[in-house]
């Protein structure tokens, strides 16, 4: 199943097609022109009961995060950063039913991300982007399992 969300999620960037909230069986087309506009500003580009697609952007460190019932697909479009997985989560807090989110990670797997990066984040794994030098600009797929 993780391999077919992993190409699903690919073929999404690939081609812009993504299902929308209003019924699973439509398809939704996001313009190339509407993606690049949400690259300077982040923003949902669809979002419905098992998924949710979205553009991001930070510009400094985050906190770590741990999500009980949603993967992650993030794909790097501009920027780098110092992304940590895995490990336990520092001074977490439920911040939502199947939330956490704390200061830091102790134990992780460090990774550099850069431009053209795809990480897949399994549900419950702890994630956080520790250092972020000037800006990075990513493109997410979560699925709601």
């Amino acid at each position: 199943m993780r391999r077919s969300f992993v190409l699903f999620a690919l073929s999404a960037l690939c081609f812009g097609a993504v299902i929308t909230q209003a019924r699973a069986d439509e398809v939704v087309y996001v313009s190339k022109e509407k993606v690049f506009a949400t690259t300077a500003a982040a923003g949902t580009l669809s979002s419905g009961a098992d998924h949710r697609v979205s553009m991001s952007r930070r510009e400094e460190a985050g906190q770590s995060e741990v999500h009980d019932a949603e993967t992650d697909v993030f794909y790097v479009m501009e920027g780098s950063a110092t992304f940590v997985t895995g490990g336990t989560i520092v001074g977490g807090k439920t911040t939502a039913p199947g939330q956490i989110r704390g200061t830091g990670i102790t134990g992780g797997t460090t990774h550099m991300l850069s431009k053209g990066d795809v990480v897949v984040i399994p549900k419950g794994t702890p994630h956080w982007f520790k250092e972020v030098p000037e800006v990075v600009v990513y493109f997410v797929v979560k699925a709601i399992q």
